[in-house]
């Protein structure tokens, strides 16, 4: 299988017909399918103090080649009503469906390509008459939908590549996208992003990808793609001029994980050191950054984070659809936050000022699944488990191996966006994204909170909410340090009512000391009456368990709250710093145990049997006075 599937990169390292930056004067046109934007109004369920809303980010449909040729047919209509409860239909045959809808939803199909690999197994279409497109109409399974991609990959390659982007094709494919979620969205109920994924990556195959999320009904005449230039810079450019011309959006990057390093660099593409100019225009197209998804998660690495107990959590290894190692260094979340900071305490800037969302980056027009029903992501490439190494082949192979030769197994069942906004509507949940009052988890619907202030209210007090947010600033906020007073934080983290309970909360902290950035984790609340170490900062362990049978859990153990009033220990008001938060739930089994269960056979031994279901809020950044 590797040899098919090691092919994907292939695409996106395509030569194109032109790598410059796109000029920033010219006014961009609008979306045919763009309407006028709509005023705001209040909704119903309006509330100051803010609701919690989950949502989806990252999701492809039949219009993103490496959608389409794995058999995902289904359009963003159906993606769209899958996401309000809706079923659908897996390439494969069975049904999808969510057990609670979600709140939002936006379907970012690749802008490369956008829509021609369907249109070329349309016999009535033009292109459907171009060699490249042979066979296309009549792609059977998945080895056969591989050796197409092949071919069609080799096509893309040569000189004659640019013969298949047809413009129109594309044109049409976004008008759809956009029309369809200008249709879905219903203010106060449902909201339906317009958006797109910009698939770059650098010449060593490292990823540089991002979803442009666009604010309101209106959206350029054509997503901006590698085609028009593989540098993020001059996607933040044409970000710029859309803004200037009334088109608001945000790009969020995802899977720093494979990319070899490239994500988080010191250097801008061009090699020179970051300075101020380019802080700032990241920064201001680019709040958020996703922390987890279905190709691992990437908050932190062991390699980075020898001291995080947590850190080995749903690591891929890999650069993106390749068997290739992807360097940690540069390439996770937590690390980039502390290189900010040195920057912020050396040079007054910080490029990675970073919100966190997690959402699933779904091929199949859906959502990842859950642990327990685990749909994945590359349609008929992984549909079951003896196709994503979890279950073992009918026979060994020659070489004596018992399962696939696949990284499907380093993938996991995640991860949801989640928001604190006033209300269920575009402006609301964008203006949540532009202040950072974000969270992501690995798939669960837990919720967060997190405050920080010097005139922050008791856990008890009947106005918790509102006075933590009168006497203090939340998630994603920036808190100036008072030289006179050590600031407090409050942490909260309530359970997903239909997952396991609550094993501990966590707060995070990186500062730079002496010029160099450290961090440390704190356990600050402990389910079923454990009390924090004051050495260790940690909590006992509750003696959760999962019986690998049939995948039950300890009954009794876990809390379905946590909630800490902290002050850090060692707090130093001229240290710049970060705090965030994660939360862990107890053990459950992963995706892989619960595929082997239903085969009738024992786990994979060198895959984690269990996993522990986890929650990250975005920072509070602390900053010295003077």
């Amino acid at each position: 299988m590797r040899s098919l599937i090691g092919l994907l990169p292939l695409l996106f390292v395509v030569t194109t017909c032109s790598e410059n930056s796109t000029t920033t004067s010219e006014v961009p046109q609008l979306s045919s399918s763009s309407a006028p934007e709509t005023t705001s109004t209040i909704s119903s369920g309006y509330n100051t103090e803010r609701n919690a809303y989950f949502g989806d980010l990252h999701v492809h449909t039949m219009y993103s080649f490496d959608a389409f040729i794995f058999g995902t047919t289904s359009s963003p209509d159906d993606a769209y009503e899958f996401a309000k409860g809706g079923t659908i239909t897996h390439p494969a045959g069975f049904d999808m469906n969510l057990d609670t809808p979600l709140d939002f939803y936006g379907v970012s199909d690749h802008a490369f390509y956008l829509g021609v690999l369907r249109q070329m197994a349309d016999p009535s279409s033009e292109i459907s008459k171009h060699p490249a497109a042979t066979g296309m109409s009549t792609l059977g399974g998945s080895d056969d939908r591989g050796s197409k991609f092949t071919a069609i990959l080799q096509f893309m390659r040569s000189e004659r590549g640019p013969e298949i982007n047809d413009p129109v094709i594309r044109k049409d494919a976004w008008d759809d996208i956009v029309a369809s979620a200008n249709r879905h969205n219903d203010p106060g109920n449902f909201t339906a992003f317009v958006a797109y994924e910009y698939t770059a990556s650098d010449a060593d195959r490292g990823n540089l990808h991002r979803n442009v999320i666009f604010r309101d009904d209106i959206a350029p005449e054509l997503p901006f793609s590698r085609l028009d230039s593989s540098n993020p810079e001059d996607l933040w450019a044409w970000m710029d001029n859309n803004r200037a011309n009334g088109i608001e959006s945000l790009a969020i990057p995802h899977n720093s994980n494979g990319s070899n390093g490239s994500m988080f660099m010191l250097t801008d593409n061009a090699g020179r050191p970051i300075d101020d100019a380019y802080a700032n225009l990241r920064m201001r197209n680019e709040p958020l950054v996703e922390i987890t998804q279905v190709k691992g998660t990437s908050d932190t690495h062991p390699a980075l984070s020898p001291n995080d107990e947590w850190a080995d959590f749903e690591i891929m290894p890999f650069r993106i659809a390749t068997s290739l190692y992807s360097e940690p260094n540069g390439s996770y979340v937590r690390q980039a936050y502390l290189n900010g900071l040195k920057m912020q305490a050396e040079g007054g800037f910080n490029p990675y000022k970073l919100g966190v969302i997690g959402s699933s980056d779904t091929h199949n027009a859906s959502y990842a699944g859950d642990e327990d029903d685990y749909w994945s992501k590359v349609g008929l490439r992984d549909a079951n488990g003896v196709l994503r190494g979890s279950v073992p082949l009918s026979e060994p192979r020659a070489n004596g191996e018992l399962y696939a030769d696949t990284y499907f197994n380093t993938w996991g069942a995640a991860g949801l966006a989640g928001v604190w906004a006033e209300e269920n509507t575009r402006a609301a949940i964008y203006d949540a994204f532009r202040r950072k009052e974000t969270f992501g988890t690995s798939g669960t619907r837990m919720k967060v909170r997190f405050f920080a202030g010097n005139d922050l209210p008791e856990l008890d007090d009947e106005d918790f909410i509102g006075k933590a947010y009168g006497g203090g600033v939340p998630m994603g906020g920036d808190l100036i340090a008072n030289a006179a007073e050590i600031p407090s934080f409050i942490a909260w983290v309530a359970k997903d009512p239909n997952s396991a309970s609550l094993q501990r909360l966590q707060i995070i902290k990186g500062w730079v000391e002496d010029g160099e950035a450290q961090e440390q984790v704190f356990d600050v609340a402990c389910s079923d009456g454990g009390s924090v170490d004051p050495t260790s900062h940690r909590c006992p362990d509750n003696g959760a368990q999962v019986n690998l049978l049939d995948c039950s859990i300890s009954e009794g153990l876990g809390a379905a709250e946590l909630k800490a009033h902290w002050q850090d220990p060692n707090y130093d008001p001229d240290q710049h710093a970060i705090y965030y938060v994660r939360a862990l739930e107890n053990p459950t089994c992963r995706w892989s145990t619960w595929d082997a269960i239903r085969a009738g056979v024992a786990p994979r031994p060198d895959l984690p049997a269990t996993i522990q279901e986890r929650i990250w809020s975005s920072p509070i950044w602390v900053t010295p006075s003077q």
